[in-house]
């Protein structure tokens, strides 16, 4: 199955963003290519970029603290389990802790290394790291990919609690939601949002079979709308006119 999801707003939208980032991140830094690890430190800039608006950390932890206050008054409900919810609430106090702890901005401990700087300033400008531009950066290509991977790793790891912050605050968005299976006749779907309920994310799986589907997803804080799409010869969308199933998932 194919797992599309859509943000009704622009803070999910920026922690998505994030989420996308640290995982490719990860792929890249495990691997032992050089231009593998150049694309890992590209990714480390670009999450420096996407990081940067001013509020973004006192959200995410506000956003921790409320996820904090509701789980507590789950506390003696029976259909509960206590050592499930202390091992999430152990996870939310974790993921505060590290991300108040992180001074100022994410990477702004990195913003500092001159060397780093200097990659990024021209990593931007097509061929801008070529071995004449950046010779220092081109000969740090050239060590073997243990030390690049460890100069990475701890690159990165200034990065580690937004990264621990996003994860639990996606992941209990995720579980608030319940899938259901929906029919799209014709290839378009649309659903009324009830009123007094404030949904943060959409989240939609196509089954095996149709994954050549595209969804063209809209929504905001009344009513949703999904078409289903299908790409021609040139790669062009076009409606696909088919019935069809898939599982959505509203998540408040």
């Amino acid at each position: 199955m194919i797992l599309y999801e859509y943000p009704f707003n622009e803070s999910i939208r920026t922690m998505l963003r994030l989420e996308h980032l640290f995982d490719r991140l990860g792929q890249l830094i495990a691997r032992d290519a050089p231009i593998d690890h150049h694309f890992a430190l590209v990714t480390i800039f670009e999450v420096i970029d996407v990081a940067s608006r001013a509020d973004l950390k006192s959200d995410l932890l506000k956003d921790l603290e409320r996820q904090k206050a509701q789980l507590a008054g789950y506390r003696g409900n029976p259909s509960i389990s206590e050592a499930a919810l202390d091992e999430v609430l152990a996870r939310v106090d974790h993921a505060f802790n590290g991300l108040n702890q992180l001074p100022g901005k994410a990477g702004a401990a990195l913003t500092g290394n001159e060397w780093l700087m200097s990659i990024r300033s021209r990593i931007s400008i097509p061929g801008g790291t070529c071995e004449f531009d950046l010779p220092a950066y081109y000969a740090w290509q050239k060590h073997d990919a243990a030390r690049r991977r460890a100069d990475l790793m701890q690159w990165a790891a200034t990065l580690m609690p937004l990264a621990e912050a996003l994860s639990v605050l996606l992941g209990l968005l995720r579980d608030a939601g319940v899938p259901h299976k929906v029919v799209a006749p014709g290839g378009q779907f649309q659903q009324s949002l009830p009123a007094g309920r404030v949904y943060h994310l959409l989240r939609l799986r196509l089954p095996a079979g149709v994954h050549e589907l595209v969804p063209e997803i809209s929504g905001h804080r009344l009513m949703v709308a999904i078409r289903l799409m299908r790409q021609d010869g040139e790669g062009r969308l076009r409606p696909s006119g088919e019935d069809t199933s898939f599982e959505l998932t509203l998540c408040a």
